[in-house]
């Protein structure tokens, strides 16, 4: 077996000092353009691989970042760490995962983490972010760290979309395409974006003058069972009154839950979306697994995680993080604001005439 490559190797190859390769490496400013040139040539004609115990005990870093989630969707998880990966590969960094437990003294667990592993920064995703003693906690141990957030608790950089505007832009587009009874269904408490979804939807209610039957505005979990549940009692609360009269659609805050509801609509007989248009948000795989695929709110959830590493190398190294901001709706050293889409699918097209009420 060949001997492993070391940092050695590559200074001999390039003609530099080790400190300049570990410099290069470590993505640090103020080196000439040309002999970073030489040393990454230098690498990759070796295929140099750094260590990350060795860099951290030269540079007393970690070169580790830490994702915490708690109860997020699998395909919203995947997605984000996508991204967040990919900044993290750019600059030599390992990502270690931490999920939250659901123990009573969570915050405890969650900073016991942060000792033990001890990343350069993290990434925090809703509801952690929302978490105000989690976050004073983070603050007074001195640990940097990027919100993956609408609200947060407005401590340290983030990154988001205008939740309650898109969320505003989709009742819309139910109201234009014809819909007038339409039911809703918030995401869990804890979460920040669960309020903003809903107020968007509200807006765009009282815009239209339309009313919100409160027997239609039910609560989930931003999971398919949630959804599920929160539909059936939508749709039930008619037969329950002995009405006839149930929603021409529902709105749900995810998509998970939106899928809960096509499958509610399902198993009540009814047909998406003639009988019950069913809109989503995310835009998450499953929202074109279903038939009629669903429309839905496309949250850039990629962007997102490459955003938040972004700023966060920039927290932990200023001026190495290279992140193209051309996509961005609005931006500043510690936020930003990516544009979403309303994704027009086949689960809401337009509404049929409703007979005329006696």
């Amino acid at each position: 077996m060949a001997p492993a490559v070391t940092i050695n190797d590559v200074a001999k190859l390039a003609g530099v000092s080790i400190k300049t390769v570990s410099r290069v490496v470590n993505r640090e400013p103020n080196v000439r353009q040309h002999t970073r040139d030489a040393v990454q040539k230098a690498i990759q004609s070796l295929n140099y691989k750094p260590s990350l115990a060795a860099r951290g005990l030269a540079g007393g870093r970690s070169f580790l970042v830490g994702l915490m989630f708690d109860n997020a969707s699998d395909s919203f998880l995947v997605d984000l760490q996508r991204g967040i990966l990919r900044i993290c590969r750019d600059h030599h960094y390992g990502l270690a995962l931490c999920p939250a437990s659901r123990a009573s003294d969570r915050t405890e667990d969650l900073m016991l983490w942060v000792t033990s592993t001890q990343p350069d920064g993290i990434v925090l995703t809703p509801p952690l972010s929302d978490d105000r003693d989690l976050v004073d906690r983070l603050l007074a141990a001195g640990v940097q760290f990027v919100s993956v957030s609408s609200a947060g608790t407005g401590s340290g950089p983030a990154v988001y979309i205008d939740e309650a505007h898109a969320a505003r832009a989709m009742a819309e587009h139910l109201i234009a395409s014809g819909y007038r009874d339409i039911g809703f269904i918030k995401g869990p408490a804890e979460h920040a974006c669960s309020e903003l979804r809903y107020r968007g939807f509200i807006e765009a209610m009282q815009a239209a003058n339309l009313p919100v039957n409160p027997d239609w505005i039910q609560v989930g979990s931003f999971d398919f069972e949630s959804g599920l549940d929160a539909a059936k009692k939508i749709l039930g609360s008619n037969k329950n009154q002995g009405q006839s009269r149930r929603p021409q659609a529902i709105f749900a805050s995810n998509d998970d839950m939106a899928a809960g509801v096509m499958h509610a609509a399902y198993q009540d007989g009814l047909s998406v979306p003639d009988d019950l248009a069913v809109a989503g948000f995310d835009d998450t795989p499953i929202s074109r697994q279903f038939w009629p695929s669903l429309s839905t709110v496309r949250q850039p959830i990629e962007k997102i995680g490459e955003h938040a590493a972004g700023l966060l190398m920039n927290c932990i190294a200023p001026g190495t993080a290279m992140i193209n901001r051309t996509d961005t709706s609005t931006s500043s050293d510690t936020s930003i604001v990516l544009p979403y889409e309303l994704m027009v699918r086949g689960s809401t097209q337009p509404a049929k005439p409703q007979p005329a009420k006696p």
